[in-house]
């Protein structure tokens, strides 16, 4: 599918949604910054900080997500009671943390069709969660926890950036992924929640169904939401997987793998009970 560009100011179809908005309306206020003759140092050393793949700053960010994780679960380990308080207080933080950024987008951007909509993969992830933290449906929780971990992980393991990380899209971005896999790995660790036999299939189901209603979207407005039409420019997962639309069957098998992989805890645990 063509790709659809515009000038470096704005938003472009390759990076639709408010989570890719980020990266987006960073880079653009970067170039905006650049282009101003007003000599400010301060300013031109924020847009000169750019962040780096697995650089010290990177690791300190995958470092920090499962620290986050076993520090709440100490909080409220063997305290089932406070353990929900905390996963409700969480759910709370997060969806107010979304509006503010879906407010701030509209208020810079202004209110974007097409592809200026959150239809993203992490979208999707980041409710589903905020569902899970505030109800605790075993459902919910399945998804959340099988799309949102492997998902929202690879975000933030090869994140589609391009941004200085002192920018308030570049926190926001790596605040709000990894925050979502904290809490989903706090409501595991902490046992409050956990997946049932046949959540691989429930979830595949899920990502299949959405997918599909993401691509017929993306067919009809020339969008690129998840990826579906081209893969991310940085380096990504993706990338192993060879051109469109092969990828997209590689990153299928990925998924099913990463399921896997997730519930496998559970499974042996499953049979003990059993």
């Amino acid at each position: 599918m063509e790709n659809n560009r515009r000038d470096d100011s704005r938003f472009d179809r390759s990076a639709a949604g408010p989570y890719r908005a980020r990266r987006q309306y960073a880079a653009g206020s970067a170039q905006r910054v650049r282009g101003q003759s007003t000599g400010h140092p301060r300013i031109m050393k924020v847009v000169s900080v750019e962040f780096h793949l697995f650089g010290p700053a990177h690791l300190v960010i995958l470092a920090s997500v499962p620290s986050v994780a076993w520090v709440l679960t100490g909080l409220a380990r063997h305290r089932p009671a406070r353990a929900r308080r905390l996963a409700a207080a969480l759910g709370i933080v997060l969806a107010v943390n979304e509006l503010v950024w879906y407010v701030y987008v509209v208020h810079s951007e202004g209110f974007r069709f097409p592809d200026g909509l959150p239809l993203e993969l992490c979208d999707l992830i980041l409710w589903l969660t905020v569902a899970a933290l505030l109800t605790l449906r075993p459902l919910i929780f399945e998804f959340a926890y099988l799309i949102g971990v492997a998902g929202s992980g690879a975000a933030i393991l090869t994140p589609d950036l391009g941004v200085p990380l002192d920018t308030y899209a570049g926190i926001n971005f790596f605040v709000t992924h990894g925050a979502v896999v904290a809490s989903l790995l706090f409501l595991v660790w902490s046992g409050i929640a956990r997946p049932r036999p046949g959540c691989i299939w429930r979830a595949l189901g899920l990502l299949n169904a959405y997918a599909a209603a993401i691509g017929g979207f993306d067919a009809l407005f020339r969008t690129n939401y998840m990826y579906l039409c081209r893969k991310p420019e940085s380096i990504s997962i993706l990338d192993l997987f060879g051109p469109w639309p092969i990828y997209i069957a590689g990153g299928e098998a990925l998924a099913l793998m990463l399921f896997w992989l997730l519930w496998l805890p559970f499974r042996s645990k499953s049979r003990t009970e059993r």
